[in-house]
C-alpha cells in the first residue's frame, strides 16, 4: 500500500476487526455491521479559519476512535486485507480512553 498523508482537517484510520461471538462463530461480511471504531494512523496539519489561523487536530497518532457508521472514504489494502478510512474531523465521535 501505499503511503497516504492525510490533508487539512482528515485523519487515516485502521477500522478495528470485527468481533467473533462468544462461540466462535464468524459470520460473513455481508451479515455484519462494520466496527465503528479504529486507530489513527496518520492526521493532517488541520485547517485556518476565517482570520488565517492554522486550527490543529484533536487527534494525534495511536489514538483509538469512535466515528459515524457511514462516515468516510474506504481504502482496502490488498496485501494485508486491512481497512482503512479517510474520515474528516467532523465524523470523529469521540476519543475512546
Amino acid at each position: 500500500m501505499h503511503k497516504i498523508k492525510p490533508l487539512n482537517n482528515r485523519v487515516l484510520v485502521k477500522r478495528s476487526k470485527a468481533p467473533t461471538t462468544k462461540g466462535g462463530i464468524i459470520l460473513p461480511e455481508t451479515a455484519q455491521e462494520k466496527p465503528k471504531e479504529g486507530e489513527v494512523v496518520a492526521v493532517g496539519p488541520g485547517f485556518r479559519d476565517e482570520e488565517g489561523t492554522l486550527r490543529e487536530m484533536p487527534v494525534k497518532v495511536g489514538d483509538r476512535i469512535l466515528f459515524s457508521s457511514y462516515a468516510g472514504t474506504e481504502i482496502k489494502n490488498s496485501e494485508s486485507e486491512d481497512e482503512y478510512l479517510i474520515l474528516s474531523e467532523d465524523d470523529i465521535l469521540g476519543l475512546l480512553v
